[in-house]
Formats: C-alpha cells, structure tokens, sequence
C-alpha cells in the first residue's frame, strides 16, 4: 500500500492518495479542484488514480470530485447518509459512475479495502474511511480518514451550517449527532492512523494541531474536545459550540457548488502580464478588480490603485478574497510578483474565482506610478492615536477581530466586525458619517479589511500595531459586545 498526503498551508487542507502497488490503482480522497498535481504524483509513483472518494459536501473549499469524473471518468464514492438535502446534486442527475454509500459500505482499490462509516455531526452526511491493507495481508484497519470529524487536539465544529449556510436551529442537534458518533472513532484500536481533513490555520474547528496526523489512541488521551465528552452530553455541547471562529463569507458559497455542482475548470486560468499601459487602461475603465498582494501593508497604504483590495500573498490570502470578494465572476487582476502568480491562481480557483485575467509586478506598479497613475491612499496610524481619538463624536473604533477575541478584551466602545464577514456586517453597522479606525491583533487584518471598506465608501484610518502591546497600558474591557449579533451568510 502506498500513502500520501498533499497539503494546502493556506486552506490548511489535507488530501490523500492511497494506492495498491500490486493493480497500480488508487483513490483520492478529498481532493480539491486543481487534480492535475493529484495525477502527477500517481503517475510518478506508478499508479493510476481509478476513484475519488469524499468524506462530506465541503464547506471551505470546492471539491475536485466533479472533476475527476469529468475529465477521466473517475469513479466517485459519496455519502448516502443525512436525507435528500445532502444528496450531492451533481452526482445524481449527471451520468457518472458514482456510488453512494451507506454506513457499513465498502469498496475495494486492489488489496485495500475502504469500509464507510456514518459520522454525523459536523454534517449530517458526513462519513469517515476506514481504510485496511488487505492486499499487504492485513485484516485491522491501519488508518482511518476522518475528514472534519476528528482532527488533531480538536473536533469539527458542529456549528458551521448555521453560521456559514443559514440554516437555522441545527448547531445544537448538529452538536447533539457529533456527540452520538464519538463511539465510532474511540472503539477503533488504538494504534489506528488518524488522517484528518484539515489542520491548524483552518476554521473547521477552534484548535486543531499543526501535526499532520495523529493515531486514535493519542487523541483519546489528549485531544481536548474529545474529554469534556467524559463529562456527559450537555457539558459536551455547551463546550463545542462555545468560542467558535466566525467562519468566512464564502463557505456558503462552496456548499452550494460543492452540492449542486463545481464548474469544470479544465485547466488553470492563465493570467496575462500587463503593461503599463495596459494597466492604465484597465483602471480607467473600472471593469477590474485588482488584487494587491505585496506583503508590505504600509507600502500599500500609501499607496495603491483606488479601490483595489489588499490580499497578501501569505497563509491569510485565500482568507481575505474569500472573506471580502462577493462577486466570483468578477474580472481580477493580480499586483503580484512573476513567480508567485500560479500559486495564486491554484489558491484562487480552489475557492471558486476563475476569471483572473491579468497580473502586474510590482516593478510595473511602479512604473505606472510614476508616469502619473491614479493613485490612492489611507492614513496609517498607532494604537496611541486610537486611545486620543476614540471619544470624539465623529470617530468610531472598528474592531475586526473574531468575536472571541472582542470578547476576551477590546477597547472600550469598539465596534465588533470580524473581517471574515465584513461584506453582510457593514452596511448595517458602520457608519458612513464617522471616521473609522480599523484595528486587528497585529494589523494584517485590518490592513484588509481597511481596503475592503475605503472600496465601500468608508472614512478609514488604519491602526497599524500590536494589540497586546497597547492593553499593557491602554484602558480595555471584557465580555461586553457593542453591535447586533452577528448573522450567518445566506446560502
């Protein structure tokens, strides 16, 4: 048996490829949307990737289910559980070769047999692979691939359908499911493999490891979420749904294509380099947006194109487009260097953002500048300009942290906005008539959030600094929310 994990930083997504080295098959498991490095690494190993099969309808990212079966004529194994309301819409109505899979059903790839099990909770379809090396003369299960049902030190959020898809009243059953099939992961032995479906950085549960993979004995042992269930059921539930990160604005979005069906994307955009001129044409005509991604977040402010969004390209990218860019068709183009530009588009289109039609270096940028280009420009200033001018009356402090973190210590009289759902929170919230001082943990997302905002229409300061360092002397206060709840995204 052969095994391999791919790994998304910026997703904090796993992937895995299993093979039989006797037929040369294998099966991916939870891949995303770009497969051809999927195909690549089989092929590199001798193998030919024959099935495709998912854990749940993903939230976070669009899956590269459809395309398999699209391009290769994959076979693709789905969950039959949960109702007709996670029926994966796609597979249903298309003519694949698709099987749907009850709890307790299995399918072979050579010697490796993969036996379903139904692991409600955080979805109601959600299964879990159990995977034993038949072939390798086995006859117990070596790993179990547990997708965002159990992951490293924590659990999938059973809140995440209400929060990201609109479907109110269900975190609580959800919570109530994720406790009844706890008993399916911890009567598996012990030194079974645990291979989950994402790690730390991700917003599928509130404190997954950075250790890639872990076993069921360990977890029982440690991971946290999994004691307080030791403590009965409501305890359990009071403690999974409490302190969850507010989830981003487009996870409504991807369960929806996940369900009804991802567009073929065929092979990668391929976004041409502009000129200045170019450039000068795509700004005057407004038809663009333009993604900055330099990392310099000073640079940035002083100076950009107006109405560009900030994105830097580190692990917070697909975070920040994902979170702020409503529309998916819209025309981008990218601020970015030469070599970083398929990285950004393989991060783009796995969050459904295909239409990326030029990028511009920042040497271009430059250049553009100083021919005389439309340039903007936000105000940066310290958490000290915050603590003299957050009592005026035309002055509105914007905090867009999570909402945990509000909670645990904000500036008094702040407003909470998580910038991960700034989009649907601003115009309700925020003031057109104040000056806004925007401030995060550390400035980075604020940097992105003051973008989105000067784009709407807002009079934006950036606060650029630590927060930490300002509490050690600055006034601050607990527990308080000074804002509307916050309201989960329509599907």
């Amino acid at each position: 048996m052969l095994f391999r994990q791919f790994f998304d930083p910026k997703l904090a997504q796993y992937a895995y490829l299993v093979g039989c080295q006797q037929t040369g098959e294998a099966v991916i498991i939870d891949p995303e949307r770009d497969i051809d490095r999927y195909v690549e690494a089989a092929e590199s190993e001798g193998l030919r990737i024959v099935a495709v099969a998912e854990t749940h309808i993903h939230a976070d990212f669009l899956s590269g289910a459809r395309e398999f079966a699209h391009q290769y004529g994959t076979r693709t194994y789905l969950s039959d559980e949960g109702g007709d309301e996670w029926a994966s819409d796609w597979a249903r109505t298309e003519e694949y070769d698709v099987t749907f899979l009850k709890d307790g059903d299995s399918f072979h790839i050579g010697g490796i047999e993969i036996q379903a099990l139904h692991t409600p909770g955080h979805t109601p379809e959600h299964i879990s692979f159990v995977l034993i090396d038949r072939g390798g003369g086995a006859s117990t299960p070596i790993g179990v691939a547990t997708g965002d049902f159990v992951f490293v030190g924590d659990l999938g959020r059973p809140d995440l359908l209400e929060q990201a898809a609109g479907m109110h009243g269900v975190q609580e059953p959800s919570a109530r499911q994720l406790f009844a099939s706890l008993p399916r992961f911890t009567e598996l032995q012990d030194y079974v493999q645990v291979w989950p479906a994402h790690g730390a950085g991700s917003t599928c549960g509130k404190d997954l490891g950075a250790v890639p993979q872990t076993t069921v004995g360990y977890e029982k042992l440690y991971n946290a979420s999994l004691s307080v269930a030791d403590q009965g059921e409501d305890a359990f539930v009071d403690a999974i749904l409490a302190g969850q990160p507010e989830p981003q604005t487009y996870f409504a979005r991807m369960k929806r294509d996940n369900n009804k069906g991802v567009p073929i994307l065929g092979q990668l955009p391929s976004p041409r380099r502009l000129t200045v001129a170019e450039l000068q044409r795509r700004v005057d005509s407004g038809e663009a947006l333009f993604l900055d991604t330099r990392l310099d977040r000073s640079g940035f402010m002083a100076k950009h194109i107006p109405g560009a969004l900030y994105a830097p390209m580190n692990r917070a990218f697909n975070t920040a487009v994902g979170s702020l860019v409503e529309d998916e068709t819209q025309a981008i183009v990218l601020i970015i260097e030469e070599s970083a530009v398929e990285e950004a588009v393989r991060d783009l289109v796995r969050i459904g953002y295909d239409n990326i039609v030029g990028f511009v270096t920042p040497e271009t940028l430059t250049r553009y500048f100083d021919k005389g280009g439309k340039a903007g420009k936000v105000e940066e200033v310290g958490f000290d300009a915050v603590a003299e001018a957050r009592l005026r009356s035309d002055v509105e402090v914007v905090d867009v942290r999570f909402a945990s973190e509000y909670a645990g210590a904000h500036i008094p009289g702040a407003l909470s906005a998580s910038y991960t759902r700034l989009p649907s929170l601003a115009p309700e919230r925020l003031p057109k008539d104040r000056t806004l001082l925007v401030h995060c943990g550390t400035g980075a997302r604020a940097a992105a959030a003051t973008a989105f905002l000067v784009r709407e229409g807002y009079d934006v300061r950036f606060v650029n600094g630590s927060f930490d360092a300002y509490k050690e002397d600055g006034e601050i206060e607990t527990g308080s929310f000074k804002g509307e709840p916050q309201e989960p995204a329509a599907v």
